[in-house]
């Protein structure tokens, strides 16, 4: 099962993500995986990680983490895996060194779905369990530079592709879910 997780900076979807994977993993009862995909670069980035590992302490979270190259991550029937953040994943697979989406366009658009969404599926197809936590970037009205105009298109792109192959999605405002495509 499929479940994506979006909202804005804030907005409380990290703490529904969690909770939501707790839950299932308590259904499951193999691993609970969280896949952790912010780089560590600055004294804000190093804060965000100290509070989400204070927000998952104590939850039975095994970390593993995944800055670029996803589809290198293997887990089994079982396990519930919590990916932190497709956002960040994103911009990791476009601006880190070893990132695997260099092209732009179309280009890119492959990149984006060898990279991140078939390695999703994978992950998906593996688990008893799978969340996914997105950022909502879309309706700020700020003009941006073409190559954020781009991370924004293919972030866009992907959680539109993941939306579809969801089982559920929700957004969190507020701290609170509003669910916009229930299970089945």
């Amino acid at each position: 099962m499929l479940y994506l997780v979006t909202g804005g900076s804030g907005s409380g979807k990290s703490e529904y993500a969690e909770k939501l994977a707790v839950l299932n993993h308590q259904k499951e009862q193999g691993s609970l995986y969280y896949i952790a995909t912010m780089v560590s670069y600055d004294e804000e980035c190093q804060e965000r990680i100290r509070r989400h590992r204070v927000m998952r302490k104590d939850k039975g979270f095994q970390t593993l983490e995944c800055f670029c190259h996803l589809g290198q991550i293997y887990v089994k029937k079982n396990d519930v895996v919590l990916l932190e953040c497709m956002s960040n994943l994103l911009a990791n697979e476009m601006y880190q060194a070893d990132g695997s989406i260099k092209k732009r366009g179309k280009e890119a658009d492959i990149q984006l779905m060898a990279s991140i969404l078939e390695p999703v599926l994978q992950l998906k197809r593996q688990a008893g369990c799978l969340v996914v936590v997105t950022n909502e970037v879309f309706s700020d009205g700020v003009l941006y530079e073409e190559e954020t105009k781009e991370y924004i298109r293919l972030l866009g792109k992907a959680n539109a592709f993941l939306a579809n192959h969801a089982e559920a999605v929700t957004e969190v405002v507020c701290s609170i879910p509003v669910y916009l495509k229930a299970s089945v």
